[in-house]
């Protein structure tokens, strides 16, 4: 037996600003067997899960293209097209199966549903009879087609997402075992009509979230169902199929499967005023983290989630920590300040307006006068629980020490899901009384073993937590919360 490999991987944010282009594809281009083992074996990533999967089955591998994109704003309709056919045309026609890493939410000028469009392409070229899975992210929006054109989805389990891995080797498994006529995978799919957002989908603590997946769970045990995806969706992609879905996976029995999604659906609907999310506006916030006796507290800036495609160079917090009266620490991504502060070298004076360059949703530039202590070349692999051994990348960067404010200047916009998002420049989190962390959860993998206290932050941003800020014009209404029907 042997399965074709791709990967397709974008998290599309339509309200953050500028556009995606092919570039920023380019670091994550990984083609052919020899380039995808040396990259991905031994991580605990999608892609490794998928190595490692087949490896178990004893499996032939024919890996083609894989390519992602940290979250951004939207793609342009000709590099979507370029990099459809790019991976589609890289596929093992001859192959005998096919696993694809995808995100679920990805959106281009005139492609609303990137991964749908995909696979129908996909489909349309190797026929209804080749088996095709796929591994989804939480926040993946569902749509029918994805559903249609694939015979497996798999969605993480988990946010923080720590799970990849495990997933993608129980998307494996499955696929092989519908290869070798063991199963007949089989997909319902069913959406309450909901949109919330990423602070409410905490999988690890109690709360609507967990209840659902502790169903979805205890769904599995059915000795018919494959699989039970709990997919939250992504609120900060305009589409019409944005929101909260389940998928359930049954062995040859579709009515099952819809009854259990449709069970999940009410459970959903029934909890749908628990999914609400408060904050301090940013004044309130920096002052209620810096009365908290005992750190480090966790400003948690969640509009500015570079995890969910903003520009990480919010000001609204920062201009409110110039002077802060205990050790403070937050991470900007400046392209011309960092680049000043390798010209101008380590201990030199750096003066200059950084952040609140992207658009005026997330701020104006806020002057900061310190000097510069560290510079780093920005790469780092990650040592902690999300995607153990993935390269993470933010460019020129460094550290400028403004009395009691730390701050880390950075190139490229780099998500903290790991403590190399601060180590690799030799700082610890532990000693600093207030973080901020330009993430809406994810952050948990990096800070989260040393946070004391967690403050929630309302700010404007392309990932803010109040979805009546946003002007919705694709998404299919009616929906909760903007519609309680």
């Amino acid at each position: 037996m042997r399965i074709a490999v791709v990967g397709l991987f974008h998290e599309t944010n339509t309200f953050a600003p500028g556009r995606t282009d092919i570039e920023a594809f380019r670091s994550e281009w990984v083609q052919g067997n020899e380039a995808y083992l040396s990259r991905y074996s031994n991580t605990r990533t999608s892609m490794g899960g998928v190595l490692d999967g087949l490896q178990d089955e004893e499996v032939e591998i024919s890996c083609g293209l894989h390519t992602g994109a940290t979250p951004s704003g939207m793609i342009s309709g000709e590099d979507a097209e370029t990099l459809l056919n790019a991976v589609i045309d890289s596929i093992d026609h001859t192959a005998d199966g096919i696993i694809a890493v995808l995100h679920g939410a990805m959106v281009a000028e005139g492609l609303p549903d990137m991964e749908g469009e995909f696979l129908r392409r996909v489909r349309d070229q190797v026929g209804v009879t080749m088996p095709i899975a796929a591994t989804l992210d939480l926040h993946a929006n569902i749509s029918q087609e994805m559903v249609q054109h694939a015979n497996i989805l798999v969605g993480f389990d988990t946010y923080p997402h720590i799970d990849a891995y495990e997933r993608a080797v129980e998307a494996v498994k499955l696929l092989v075992r519908t290869v070798r006529c063991d199963i007949h995978p089989v997909m319902a799919l069913s959406k309450p009509g909901m949109l919330i957002v990423p602070q409410v989908m905490l999988t690890d603590e109690e709360g609507p979230m967990k209840e659902l997946m502790d169903r979805a769970f205890a769904i599995e045990d059915d000795p018919s169902v494959l699989n039970v995806s709990v997919i939250g969706g992504f609120p900060y992609s305009d589409v019409p199929d944005a929101g909260l879905a389940f998928i359930v996976t049954t062995n040859d029995d579709l009515s099952l499967a819809q009854r259990y999604a449709d069970e999940l659906k009410q459970m959903a609907w029934d909890r749908r005023a628990r999914f609400v999310y408060t904050a301090y506006p940013a004044e309130e916030a920096v002052a209620k983290a810096m009365s908290i006796s005992v750190g480090p507290v966790i400003l948690v800036e969640g509009s500015d989630n570079v995890g969910g495609g903003s520009p990480a160079d919010a000001t609204h917090l920062l201009k409110h920590l110039t002077n802060p009266p205990r050790k403070s620490l937050i991470v900007i991504c400046d392209i011309e300040a960092s680049l000043e502060a390798h010209r101008i070298g380590v201990g030199a004076v750096f003066e200059a307006e950084i952040g609140g360059k992207s658009d005026k949703l997330h701020g104006e530039p806020v002057g900061v006068k310190g000097i510069v202590r560290t510079l780093f070349d920005g790469r780092y692999t990650h040592i902690g629980p999300y995607m153990t051994g993935q390269w993470a990348d933010m460019g020129k960067s460094a550290v400028i020490e403004a009395g009691l404010l730390s701050i880390v200047l950075t190139e490229k916009r780099t998500a903290p899901w790991d403590p190399g998002h601060i180590n690799s420049v030799g700082l610890r989190a532990e000693d600093f009384h207030a973080i901020v962390v330009k993430s809406a959860i994810a952050w948990k993998t990096a800070f989260g073993h040393v946070c004391q206290y967690i403050v929630p932050v309302d700010t404007p941003g392309c990932c803010g937590s109040n979805l009546a800020h946003f002007q919705y014009e694709q998404l299919q209404r009616p929906i909760y919360p903007f519609d309680d029907i």
